[in-house]
């Protein structure tokens, strides 16, 4: 017959429960995963299984009983964690739809919206585009996976202690903020330097010729100049994503 005390079982809960409260905190604040169209019930799923995966990966040291006194702090410390990993890679994101609101800004399509099912609001049509782009070449370079991996990797960088243990890198989160505007500006700045030079142009030649309806004929050329701008400047989109992707991850760890 097997028997165990409730102390082995509190070790054994501990032994998943922490790793499940960081993965569940990663799902409900990472990009594509948080999305309102996976059930919750799949995310807590998929929480579960990634836990019962990494759980035999950690060593004895972090299995902390779930009947410990620490036990809430260490839960709020998983959450935190979780949540702050997911928030560095949503900042990659925003960033890239701020860029494209600038360039919808700059081609006349700031008035152009549609409601997002992620979010049930209205965005801007050319920053929802990128935004959708960022999330089929996040899935196509296995970025998921790669979420996957942070967290793994976290447990040794912030392992599950009893006490404080080692801590977030919360500097590095508050300037990360500046990197919305670094990364938007890297993406938009070849579409708007075309659209200023367009402008410049369509300016020159009001002053050449006054009798030319400039804002009959600036507004198709400008959106079809945006348009081939944007088309030419997508190639170099995926490596600067991926690139970001890779220093977002690190960025709460150390």
């Amino acid at each position: 017959m097997i028997s165990f005390t409730s102390d082995q079982l509190a070790l054994w809960l501990g032994m998943y429960a922490w790793p499940f409260a960081r993965m569940l905190a990663l799902f409900m604040t990472a990009p594509v995963l948080h999305d309102q169209a996976i059930p919750a019930r799949l995310k807590i799923g998929f929480s579960v299984l990634a836990a019962l995966l990494i759980a035999p990966l950690l060593p004895a040291a972090q299995h902390v009983p779930v009947s410990s006194p620490h036990a809430p702090l260490i839960l709020a410390q998983q959450v935190l964690i979780g949540a702050s990993i997911g928030f560095s890679i949503r900042l990659v994101f925003a960033a890239l739809e701020m860029a494209g609101d600038q360039i919808g800004l700059q081609m006349g399509l700031s008035f152009a919206g549609f409601m997002s099912p992620g979010t049930g609001e209205q965005t801007p049509i050319v920053g929802s585009f990128l935004g959708i782009i960022a999330s089929l070449i996040f899935l196509a370079i296995n970025g998921h996976l790669m979420l996957f991996a942070a967290v793994t990797d976290s447990f040794h960088a912030l392992p599950v202690t009893a006490g404080l243990g080692p801590q977030l890198n919360y500097a590095a989160l508050a300037t990360a903020g500046g990197d919305i505007f670094r990364i938007g500006l890297h993406v938009a700045l070849p579409v708007l330097a075309t659209m200023l030079i367009l402008n410049i142009a369509l300016g020159v030649l009001a002053r050449v010729s006054p009798q030319l309806n400039v804002f009959a004929v600036g507004f198709p050329v400008t959106l079809l100049i945006g348009m081939i701008a944007l088309m030419l400047a997508l190639p170099v989109l995926g490596p600067l994503f991926e690139q970001a992707l890779g220093q977002s991850l690190l960025r709460p760890l150390h």
